[in-house]
Order: C-alpha cells, then sequence, then structure tokens
C-alpha cells in the first residue's frame, strides 16, 4: 500500500518544492531590484519555509512560522492592514500552543496525527468566523482600517483555520485555500504586488497541502482496519 501511494507523495514533494523555491527567487529578486523591502523578502522566504514543513507535517515549520509572523506583523502595519498585523501578534501566541500539540497533542502525549474534525467542530468554526468577522468589520470600520470588511473575513478565516492546523485537521487547508483566494486581489488592490504573488503561491501549496493531509489520514485509517482485521483473525 505504501509503495503504491509513494509515486503521488514524490510528485506532491517535488510540486511543493518548487513552489517554494519560486517563492526564494521572487523574494530575492523583490529585495534586490527594491520592489520590496529585505524586511517584506524575509517574510516571504520564511512564510514559504513554513507552507512546506506543514504540507510535510514536520513541527519546525513553527518556529520558522514565528519568524515569519515577526516580519510579516511590520509589513502589515505599515500597509495600514491593522487587523493583519494584529493577527501576526495572535499567530505567534498560536504558533507557540500549536508546537506544543503537534510535538505531544496525541494518545498518552505522543505526536499529534493527521485527523478529520468533527462536524460539531466544523460548525463551530463557521459560527467563529461569521461572529468575529462582524465584530472585527465594525471596530475595523471605526478606526479607518482599509479594506475593513475583506480584512475581518480573512482574519477571521485565518484564526479559525489555524487553530484547525494546530489539531492537525484535514480541513484546516480548507480554511487556508479560502483565505488565499480572497488575498490575492485584496494585496493587489493595496498594491502589495510581490505579496499577492506569494500569497497566490501558498493558495497552489494549501491545495497540496489539502491532498497530502487528505492522503496521509486515508493511510492511517486503512492501517488501522488492516490492524483490526488482523486482531479479529488472531481471536
Amino acid at each position: 500500500m505504501l509503495a503504491h501511494r509513494s509515486p503521488a507523495l514524490q510528485s506532491e514533494n517535488l510540486l511543493t518544492g518548487i513552489l517554494t523555491l519560486m517563492v526564494c527567487v521572487l523574494a530575492l529578486f523583490g529585495g534586490a531590484s527594491g520592489a520590496a523591502s529585505w524586511l517584506e523578502a524575509t517574510s516571504f522566504v520564511t512564510g514559504a519555509a513554513c507552507v512546506w514543513l506543514t504540507v510535510k507535517e514536520n513541527v519546525w515549520n513553527f518556529p520558522i512560522g514565528l519568524v515569519n509572523v515577526t516580519t510579516f506583523s511590520v509589513v502589515f502595519f505599515q500597509a495600514r492592514l491593522y487587523a493583519d498585523a494584529g493577527l501576526q501578534i495572535v499567530y505567534f501566541a498560536l504558533g507557540v500552543a500549536g508546537w506544543m500539540m503537534w510535538l505531544h497533542g496525541g494518545a498518552n502525549r505522543s505526536p499529534l496525527k493527521v485527523t478529520r474534525a468533527p462536524l460539531v467542530e466544523c460548525v463551530l468554526s463557521a459560527v467563529f468566523v461569521s461572529l468575529g468577522t462582524i465584530a472585527l468589520w465594525s471596530l475595523l470600520t471605526n478606526v479607518g482600517g482599509s479594506a475593513s470588511f475583506w480584512d475581518a473575513l480573512t482574519t477571521s478565516l485565518s484564526l479559525a483555520s489555524q487553530w484547525l492546523l494546530n489539531r492537525k485537521r484535514v480541513e484546516s487547508w480548507l480554511g487556508w485555500i479560502l483565505v488565499d483566494v480572497i488575498y490575492v486581489p485584496l494585496y493587489l488592490c493595496k498594491e502589495l504586488y510581490l505579496t499577492a504573488l506569494l500569497y497566490a503561491v501558498f493558495l497552489a501549496m494549501a491545495v497540496v497541502g489539502l491532498k497530502a493531509w487528505t492522503n496521509s489520514w486515508r493511510l492511517q485509517v486503512n492501517a488501522q482496519e488492516d490492524s483490526g482485521a488482523y486482531q479479529a483473525i488472531l481471536t
């Protein structure tokens, strides 16, 4: 079974690696040409590395992600995307929590495995996104934020997606796909062209991540079924 799925896994790893390399090249070009600050370029590289490691279920995505959110908080604040800037601070806390959950969140404090989110968790996430968007939209409108509604929506979606990712839920990638679909035109309107391009690459990586984690979950389910059948034969 593992050998049968290995070509698909190799293809996913290759595609993710190519996308990550694309971001690194764009970051170097942006920094060298002056199209982006070196702080923004650093955000590109660490962001791509973080997503790449997340797709591969590598816990080192969290420390790299902490560097990423620190640099992006400054970039977004300068662009007057206040919710996105504040979101990076929350991401930092969630990153630390997720780091611990991936290491010790499984049975008997074992490493966490990829799972599907139960219906209740999906409904609660949707309610959180709805209420969070309404509350943040009102707040950002009052403080003069740019693109207040979309900023509020992507902020709420990102928080819910990050929480699901911390719990290693397959559905977290669906949230990130939706977030990236919104972010690309939003950053184009803000004239953050390289950031918009980065999130277009993130969108492609999120699609790969959804496929990779779905395959990982199915492998676990099949392994459990095979183990259960074997135990039934023995008894």
